[in-house]
């Protein structure tokens, strides 16, 4: 999974544009030994399957930081595949893109929604 993952943002280019955008060229090491270590210690942790308890002050920073991971990927993903302009031109709602926008983020909600109130307490 970690190899399959550090292969996709190498082959799309994501990483470069990342340093690009925020202007961090010079991390170039830091940004491949913490894809690295990330993908090698995400598999580790994902084959033995190990859980880890945060108490609630821990847990506050470390969901907004892989909020911001998220969040950043998204946007250069977004960008380097140009994606939402290309979609809505082939599916023919070019002139309503607001209304694609606004159908992923009600989609994202009612997933999350259901996830958490039913998912949840049903598994």
């Amino acid at each position: 999974m970690g190899a399959g993952f550090v292969a996709f943002l190498t082959v799309m280019g994501i990483i470069p544009r990342l340093m690009q955008l925020t202007k961090t060229m010079r991390f170039v090491q830091a940004y491949e030994g913490a894809v690295i270590s990330g993908a090698v210690f995400g598999g580790w942790e994902t084959l033995n399957m190990n859980h880890f308890f945060l108490s609630e002050w821990l847990a506050v920073p470390v969901g907004l930081l892989a909020g911001m991971f998220v969040g950043m990927l998204a946007a250069a993903l977004t960008e380097v595949l140009n994606v939402l302009p290309i979609l809505a031109k082939r599916i023919g709602f070019g002139s309503k893109i607001i209304i694609l926008l606004m159908a992923i983020v009600f989609g994202k909600i009612a997933g999350s929604l259901f996830h958490w109130l039913y998912f949840i307490h049903h598994s």
